[in-house]
């Protein structure tokens, strides 16, 4: 009996969980499937049709592929190489490269956009400078833009994946492989490429969903070159008022496309499955000579150029601009202008929402975590999954399924706090539950069970000993989601309003209106924040290593 009621104590929370995110997920999802097929209360596919019927519509689905895949090779071809000098030679200032790569991957997507444009755009820093030696014709603007906006933004992704599955590399395969005449940059491509294909496939897949759903750099840059999130935004908040039928077709159509990618990537991966245990880890050589010199450039270069335009928009926040119009010399008057645009709202909204979806990811993230590893079953499996469902989401989907399901009474939630916390911590939650699971698996159920033989209940042993052993897994996951909730705008743009102003939605509204300086203001502090959860990251975890 006393087994029994255990038993359902996590019984219970299994169906809450699944309460929850039927509630907040499948149920405002079914909505939006609904709205798509359904029109004036009969059933429709109109459309669907007008949407494969104009090859303007259908064509972004095109233009969301090509970009996803030219910036996922690009951030291939960055990363892999850098993670390969870091990881098996003795760079100089490690710590300060690592830290500067990190940087780069936590800031928001589309200040990268806003701050080449400042620097390249049609009256940018640079192609000022290059029209004043006679070069012209060089844009930020268009396809190419985007792809290399977002490749210096996602490189670091694939570096951080990378770094970890070298370090997994047993030193006596490649050993063995040396002693068989397999060498130099035949041995990187037969030996240590294989060896790692099955996390470059799960770093491709990242940066391609990533660069898939990003709304804010094609937006800022696309100039014509319509991508999938803008055309759901565009077709939401059209011209002529919010299209909910239209704008849900389209989102399911996004599900979907994401969905096989997705498959195809898990399929892939299947493929190239096994297990390495690293008993005689790498050991890093020291970087001499030429190729020492030129691995330093790369690697220096590469990030130097990944964290200027945070580094130009933070000059820029003190730089005198009349609106748009860059004006002489430095003050503070960017600043009183952002104060005067709602900055601290901004601020003390973008802390609400972060931190109370981010206590709410985490708690969510420990107990499914523990559900699926030590108690898995049907159940609890089918709630991992459903939980997974936002990683091949893009955040504008999850933004028009939430109001289209709570515009309306019971539960009129649009325009409120509260709507934007569930949107972000439905779209972050995986990041979490993933790094919460991983760090679950490392934990040994005899430990719990001495602890129970000892006396301590199963509720005893699971907050005193298990969430403890978890800690270092569960705070990095959740500061990285935290990053992500901080610099968050494709869900936040659709969601929000002057009231629930936050502190990326500030950056892009004042964008849109040409206050480029209040924008930088705003942009500066969204950095401050980024810098603030990149020291906690480090000081938590005493590594070089990262779950992403």
């Amino acid at each position: 009996m006393h087994k029994t009621k255990k038993a359902d104590g996590w019984s219970g929370i299994s169906i809450l969980l699944m309460v929850i995110f039927l509630i907040f997920l499948v149920w405002p999802l079914g909505n939006l499937l609904k709205e798509s097929v359904y029109l004036d209360g009969k059933f429709s596919l109109d459309a669907f049709q007008e949407f494969f019927g104009k090859s303007y519509y259908y064509g972004s689905i095109f233009n969301s592929l090509k970009v996803g895949i030219a910036v996922m090779a690009v951030s291939l071809l960055l990363g892999i190489p850098f993670a390969y000098f870091y990881s098996f030679y003795q760079l100089k200032g490690r710590k300060v490269l690592f830290v500067m790569c990190l940087l780069g991957t936590m800031s928001a997507p589309f200040l990268g956009a806003y701050a080449w444009i400042l620097l390249m755009g049609n009256s940018g820093l640079v192609t000022t400078m290059l029209k004043s030696i006679g070069i012209r014709g060089i844009t930020i603007y268009g396809f190419g833009g985007i792809v290399f906006v977002q490749a210096l933004k996602l490189f670091p992704l694939v570096v951080i994946y990378m770094n970890g599955a070298f370090r997994d590399i047993d030193n006596s395969l490649l050993e063995a492989a040396e002693s068989m005449g397999c060498k130099g940059v035949k041995r990187y491509f037969r030996v240590i490429m294989s060896l790692t294909m099955p996390t470059i496939l799960a770093a491709a897949l990242l940066v391609f969903m990533r660069s898939f759903a990003d709304f804010g750099t094609p937006v800022l840059i696309g100039r014509g070159y319509s991508t999938f999130p803008v055309l759901i935004y565009n077709q939401y908040l059209g011209e002529n008022g919010a299209d909910y039928h239209f704008a849900a077709a389209i989102s399911v159509i996004a599900v979907v496309v994401t969905a096989i990618i997705f498959l195809i990537q898990k399929f892939a991966t299947n493929k190239f499955k096994f297990t390495i245990n690293s008993l005689h880890p790498i050991e890093p050589k020291k970087a001499k000579g030429i190729g020492g010199i030129l691995m330093h450039i790369y690697c220096y270069g590469v990030v130097a150029l990944a964290l200027l335009p945070q580094l130009y928009i933070i000059n820029m926040s003190f730089r005198n601009y009349n609106n748009s119009i860059l004006q002489p010399g430095y003050s503070f008057v960017n600043y009183e202008k952002a104060v005067e645009k709602n900055l601290f709202r901004a601020i003390g909204n973008t802390l609400i929402v972060s931190i109370v979806a981010l206590a709410i990811i985490i708690v969510i993230a420990v107990l499914l975590s523990y559900l699926v590893v030590r108690r898995s079953n049907a159940f609890n499996n089918a709630i991992d999954v459903i939980s997974m469902m936002p990683y091949i989401m893009p955040g504008g989907v999850i933004g028009i399924s939430l109001i289209i399901t709570f515009s309306k009474r019971p539960f009129v939630l649009t325009g409120s706090l509260l709507i934007m916390i569930i949107a972000l911590s439905i779209r972050r939650m995986p990041f979490t539950s993933r790094s919460a699971t991983a760090a679950m698996m490392k934990i040994p159920t005899s430990i719990e069970e001495a602890a129970i033989s000892l006396g301590a209940s199963k509720a005893k042993s699971f907050i005193k000993i298990t969430v403890p052993m978890m800690s270092s897994g569960i705070i990095s996951g959740a500061i990285l989601s935290w990053v992500s909730i901080i610099t968050e705008m494709s869900s936040g743009v659709i969601l929000y309003n002057n009231r629930t102003i936050t502190l990326t939605i500030g950056t892009y509204s004042a964008i849109t209106g040409g206050i480029y300086g209040v924008a930088a203001v705003f942009a500066t502090i969204t950095t401050i924040f980024t810098i603030i959860c990149l020291v906690l990251y480090l000081k938590v975890t005493k590594s070089e290593d990262i779950q992403v």
